[in-house]
């Protein structure tokens, strides 16, 4: 009893003993780099399927922590507020009477009363969730778009343009945060929305390019990564298609709690005299106003310091969140 066996041409040959094969089997240089293709699309994507249950993981994790819904329902309710202030209120903040100024709440119908120039209190807090939260985005946004593509470029290709980038950061971060903004505000006459923003964004990128330098390094090496450059990827969709996806967690972690200190970043460059000014509303401003009332009016600067905390809390509290999530360590 004798079987057949296909040689490298494809032939079918006698062989001693087993079970015919009735068709044939191609080998030679075609069909390797079939295999070779197949063996290169199975990997690339378990690198897909791996990425895509970690995020479906993390998803399904942050729906049952309490931490998270309540944080995001709170930057829900100020980011509607920040978008559609007349959903909150129906007063002009800019309608302002003196012969209120101070006056407490319950005077002509005003819920928090008025501030030193007679301008409803409430309504500049509500107003004022617009451009603090415009501010948070618009700085972590731009941060993210300098280092993410700078921490990308840097990591994947290392060699001079990684040490230039890195001596480069190493002299931004020997500048403190206010202190360098106050010096790039003070260049312009009136600070603007703007102006504050990316004087901000400057001094912001640093971090979020050193998160995603270190992480591109650990995973430009894998085996999805070398699988694409076996296919003839160019280095651009390698870095966008196989690389960042699996790079962005501690990056989007850190920007969220990013966001907060932003804010607070703000209200200080205001409340100093560096940052926004009049006509501008901000809690930072509001605050200002009311500190040489502290002991006859309070709430002038415990109002908006409040709802200021509260805020910068809950993009930390989100951020956490986040960060427990996306860690395989903490599950």
């Amino acid at each position: 009893m004798s079987d057949t066996r296909p040689d490298r041409l494809g032939a079918p040959v006698d062989t001693p003993g087993g079970t015919a094969l009735d068709t044939p089997v191609e080998t030679g240089p075609g069909a390797a780099q079939d295999l070779k293709t197949e063996a290169a699309l199975v990997t690339g994507a378990g690198g897909d399927l791996r990425q895509a249950s970690l995020w479906s993981d993390a998803w399904r994790s942050l729906r049952r922590n309490p931490v998270f819904v309540g944080a995001a329902l709170l930057l829900l309710v100020l980011a509607l507020m920040a978008v559609f202030p007349q959903l909150f209120t129906g007063t002009d903040p800019e309608d302002c009477d003196i012969t209120f100024g101070r006056q407490g709440p319950g005077v002509n119908g005003s819920l928090l009363g008025y501030d030193l120039q007679g301008c409803d209190y409430y309504s500049n807090l509500v107003y004022g969730a617009r451009v603090s939260m415009a501010i948070g985005v618009l700085v972590v946004g731009g941060s993210l778009v300098i280092g993410v593509v700078l921490g990308a470029l840097s990591g994947y290709y290392g060699g001079w343009f990684d040490s230039l980038m890195s001596r480069i950061t190493d002299i931004f971060f020997g500048l403190p945060l206010i202190l360098g903004a106050i010096l790039i505000l003070n260049r312009f006459d009136k600070p603007g929305l703007l102006q504050v923003s990316l004087a901000l964004i400057a001094l912001g990128w640093m971090t979020i390019l050193r998160l995603l330098r270190s992480s591109v390094i650990s995973v430009k090496d894998s085996d999805y990564v070398q699988a694409a450059k076996a296919l003839g990827a160019s280095d651009f969709r390698i870095i966008t298609r196989h690389i960042l996806p699996n790079c962005l967690a501690p990056v989007l972690v850190y920007a969220t709690i990013a966001i907060g200190g932003v804010i607070a970043a703000e209200a200080t460059l205001s409340f100093l005299g560096i940052g926004l000014q009049r006509p501008s509303i901000s809690w930072g401003l509001q605050i200002e106003g009311g500190r040489d009332f502290v002991r006859t009016e309070p709430r002038l600067i415990l109002l908006p310091s409040a709802i200021l905390s509260v805020t910068v809390l809950a993009f930390i509290l989100l951020g956490d969140a986040l960060r427990d999530a996306l860690d395989p360590k903490s599950k």
